[in-house]
Order: C-alpha cells, then sequence, then structure tokens
C-alpha cells in the first residue's frame, strides 16, 4: 500500500475534500492510504506529525494553487522537504494543480503534473472528470509503487501499544502513534448552501460568462482574417455577442440574468431584448459539497442536468452554441 501526503493550503481546503472523495476507490482496493494536516488530533505536537509524515510517505500530492505559492509553510518547509525527498527517490512528488497560477517556474515546474497537460481543476468543463484524470494518474503511481500487488486486509484487532508500529511495506513507523488505532476515512459531513450564496454563485457566474465573452471574441478577431467579434454590455444583467466575417453579421446571441423564471442565465440567438424566449439557460445546483451550474439542456451541445458545470463550462457551453454555425456544426 503506498501512503499520500497531501500538502496543501487551507483556503484550498474544499478542493482537497472533493479530490479526497474521488479517492475512495484506491483506498477501498487498499492500494493507497491517505494524510493531511486535519488527521492530527488535540493535544499532539503539529510540526512533529507533519515532519513524520512527509519524511516518510511514498507518494506527495502538492495541491498548487495562488494560495500554495504564498504559504511559507507550503513553500518554503513543506516543498522543500518533498522535493528533496524527490530528487534521491525515497518519495514521488505530483503537483496537482487546482487554479491558475504561476507555478512553471516554482521547483517542481518540471515534473508532469496533474491533471492532464496541468490544465487546473477549476478550469475544467465539469470538475468530476478533472478528478478521475487524476486518480487515474495516482492509480498508476501507487501500483507501480506497490507492484500492483494489493496487501491483506489487517487484523481487526490492534494492540494498545504506544510503540510505533512498522509498515509492513516499507518498515518504517505506520501511523504517527500507534495507539491511534484503526479508523474510518469516511468522515465528510454534508455542507448546506443558503439562497444568498446561491444567488452569489450566479452573480458571479455571469460576470465570468460575459469576460468569457469578451476575451473570446477580440482573440476570434486576431486569429482569423476577415473575422471581427464585438461584445456590447447592455446593463449588468444583460450583454450581446456578434461575429462578423467581412463586414456581414454571421453570428449573434444575446445573453441575459433573470428570464422568464427568474434565478437563472439565459442563451437567446439574435439580439433579444426581452425576457420570454431563449435557446439554452443554466441554473445553479448543489450536491453536499459544492455549488456548480447545471444546464436545461435544450441544446445538443450539452449533456442536460447530469453535469455539473464549473463557470468555464457554463461559459463553453454557450460560446458553442453561438461559435458551431461557424464551425459547420448545427
Amino acid at each position: 500500500m503506498a501512503s499520500v501526503f497531501f500538502s496543501y493550503s487551507h483556503a484550498d481546503e474544499q478542493l482537497r475534500n472533493e479530490l479526497e472523495v474521488h479517492l475512495a476507490m484506491l483506498k477501498r482496493e487498499g492500494i493507497i492510504d491517505t494524510w493531511h494536516d486535519r488527521r492530527i488530533e488535540a493535544g499532539e505536537n503539529l510540526d512533529r506529525s507533519i515532519d513524520e509524515r512527509i519524511n516518510r510517505d511514498d507518494i506527495i500530492l502538492l495541491l498548487v494553487s495562488s494560495s500554495f505559492l504564498d504559504s511559507a509553510y507550503c513553500f518554503d518547509v513543506e516543498l522543500e522537504r518533498a522535493m528533496a525527498r524527490h530528487e534521491a527517490g525515497d518519495a514521488v512528488v505530483i503537483p496537482v494543480i487546482l487554479r491558475p497560477c504561476d507555478w512553471t517556474h516554482a521547483p517542481f515546474g518540471k515534473l508532469l503534473a496533474l491533471p492532464t497537460d496541468g490544465r487546473p481543476v477549476t478550469r475544467w468543463p465539469d470538475r468530476d472528470e478533472a478528478y478521475l484524470d487524476i486518480v487515474r494518474g495516482i492509480r498508476r503511481v501507487a501500483e507501480r509503487i506497490g507492484g500492483g500487488k494489493v496487501p491483506p486486509a489487517p487484523s481487526p484487532t490492534v494492540p494498545a501499544t504506544h510503540a510505533p508500529v512498522p509498515s509492513q511495506t516499507t518498515g518504517r513507523p505506520g501511523p504517527r502513534y500507534a495507539g491511534e488505532g484503526p479508523r474510518s476515512s469516511n468522515l465528510r459531513l454534508a455542507k448546506t448552501f443558503t439562497q444568498r450564496e446561491k444567488d452569489q454563485f450566479m452573480e458571479e457566474a455571469f460576470r465570468y460568462i460575459a469576460l468569457y465573452f469578451e476575451n473570446s471574441l477580440a482573440e476570434l478577431g486576431r486569429r482569423n482574417a476577415g473575422f471581427e467579434g464585438t461584445f456590447r454590455s447592455i446593463d449588468n444583467s444583460r450583454f450581446t455577442a456578434s461575429i462578423y466575417r467581412n463586414g456581414d453579421a454571421v453570428a449573434r446571441c444575446t445573453v441575459y440574468e433573470g428570464g422568464p423564471f427568474g434565478g437563472g442565465i439565459y442563451y437567446a440567438q439574435g439580439e433579444n431584448r426581452g425576457n420570454n424566449s431563449y435557446n439554452e439557460s443554466l441554473s445553479v445546483g448543489a450536491d453536499d459539497q459544492m455549488l456548480f451550474l447545471r444546464s436545461l439542456g435544450m441544446s445538443h451541445v450539452g449533456q442536460g442536468q447530469a453535469q455539473k458545470l464549473t463557470l468555464e463550462g457554463g461559459a463553453e457551453l454557450f460560446w458553442s452554441l453561438l461559435i458551431a454555425p461557424l464551425q459547420g456544426r448545427q
């Protein structure tokens, strides 16, 4: 069994929780065991507990974000020790890029990062797909470390002792204290989100989509001769996007917040000054851990309400509707 250490900023605790949930199958199969500083119990020495784990765990996951890079403890203490062990061949360091940041110039910048191509988790249209990509990468490393063999299940009885218990695979000390004993890793509690939080998420999503369209239209014109994209903000809850080819309008849409049923973001083909027609819409969904966007599924581009879309995923869904006719897609 490969032991996995999470090095992360507490600002990214929700993302760390989501990743750990996706690692559940690896833990059930006995391929990995995970640890992070939230496992430290009252009365234990914080620094010593972290030092014990980062100095012996087989895989060290760097959960990278601007907050991680800004953390003196993460960057100057945990990262320095992790890279020293990686270079000595005593551990495998895997950068996991959570949020966009300037990570390529960091000491781990030359390491192959997850998800694929180092695309940040929050920039994937469907965050579950990002975590699945990460899990597959970790599985490959963990199975290589363990030789592809799953150790037998431990005995349910644990001797009461305060001496360190050697690991069955490495011979090094196992849990930080042997008296800790077995326990469940299923400690996640369901979160609830207020209507205010959902409304704020919707407002943030609309601003993000507006900026996404404005930047995409500008880049479209730079990359394609004869094409010009224009963005026009009508008010704080409505904008239009137009694409011209040699001066002739070839695609146009209106995106607005509110709409006939309220509480959503709506896409309408053409210039639409009312709130009673649309071709696709996004609403706020929630599970027991996070808020996300969910499409109504009226267009063939989306996959309906089964998706948990990030802000980028929702913006890309609408953008695909605008540009599809120019790419030969209807």
